[in-house]
């Protein structure tokens, strides 16, 4: 599970052209795409963000597909100035089956998801019962109803 978001340039385009990029490696079998939303910064400032989520089968194992990501992240633009800045493209590695893994480059399952309202919509889209260590992602979108999520409509 891949968490995507921009909210510098055109968002909505970059995560097609990201999508892409996964969907055509070699690398990976198959990806599967949410619908795309828009969402405010949380824990920071700048343009509403194009969030989606995407479901990928790979033989890559986590710090490879890590790689993979942070390299697509650099071919379209993504600079890291300082915590939380606006961002060209943002690729989250958020689980990996079951595998778990805490280290200063990866930690899995991915720390804040469930707290993140902007991640957790777009898992219901591709896994309606989808269950995280916190719980069913149902339950844990229905407490963060002050995180507006908006189907993005460009």
């Amino acid at each position: 599970w891949i968490g995507l978001g921009a909210n510098l340039g055109d968002a909505a385009q970059t995560l097609r052209h990201a999508l892409q990029a996964l969907s055509i490696h070699p690398d990976i079998a198959s990806c599967q795409a949410s619908g795309f939303y828009r969402t405010a910064p949380v824990d920071a400032h700048g343009p509403d963000y194009i969030n989606a989520v995407a479901r990928v089968q790979t033989c890559l194992a986590p710090p490879a597909l890590l790689d993979l990501l942070q390299e697509i992240e650099r071919t379209h633009g993504r600079q890291r100035p300082y915590p939380n800045a606006p961002r060209t493209l943002d690729l989250d590695l958020l689980m990996v089956e079951n595998e778990t893994c805490s280290t200063q480059r990866l930690t899995l399952p991915h720390p804040r998801m469930h707290q993140r309202a902007f991640v957790l919509r777009p898992l219901l889209d591709l896994e309606p019962g989808l269950v995280l260590p916190q719980g069913p992602v149902q339950n844990l979108l229905s407490q963060l109803a002050d995180q507006d999520v908006f189907p993005y409509q460009g």
